[in-house]
């Protein structure tokens, strides 16, 4: 009988085996996943949401955009001013952000005169904006004279030496 135990408990996998199981799901299967998922949902809205709608609280949702917009913009300018290469992930904030800000600028603008502040605005700020922190984000390294705290030296490791006959 303890032989048959001992079996089987060497056929059932550890709960460190379920887990690294678990782990090796890769994060872009799951965002590829969610993204197809998002496909017919897009039919869905698009085929059953009003094209107008009364709006509760409506001040707050642009104040609060544009406060996250502001947040956002003084904290890459922190971060980059003090040479801290955490000003990449704020930049792609802000620039989603910022996207985001002229898209629905645009698109809730009554004809006419809103509309023409909607689009100047878009064309003249938010999307230049959301470019340069777009750029900061995707930009490459410092040059190598500049010192970066907390980051390892960039200058390559020494070749080695060959001795060749004279």
């Amino acid at each position: 009988m303890a032989a048959l135990y001992a079996i089987t408990l060497a056929a059932r996998p550890t709960r460190r085996a379920r887990l690294s199981r678990a782990a090796r799901i890769r994060p872009e299967s799951v965002l590829f996943a969610a993204g197809a998922a998002l496909v017919p949902w897009l039919y869905v809205l698009g085929t059953t949401l009003p094209s107008t709608a009364r709006v509760t609280h409506w001040n707050a949702a642009w104040v609060g955009l544009d406060a996250l917009q502001a947040l956002g913009l003084l904290t890459t300018a922190a971060l980059r001013g003090r040479r801290d290469e955490r000003h990449r992930l704020t930049a792609a904030a802000t620039a989603a952000l910022l996207v985001v800000d002229a898209w629905f600028d645009t698109v809730t603008a009554a004809p006419g005169g809103e509309l023409a502040v909607a689009v100047t605005m878009a064309v003249c700020a938010e999307l230049p904006l959301a470019g340069m922190c777009a750029a900061l984000a995707l930009g490459g390294q410092r040059r190598s004279a500049e010192v970066i705290p907390g980051t390892p030296p960039t200058t390559p490791p020494p070749r080695p030496r060959h001795n060749t006959p004279a």
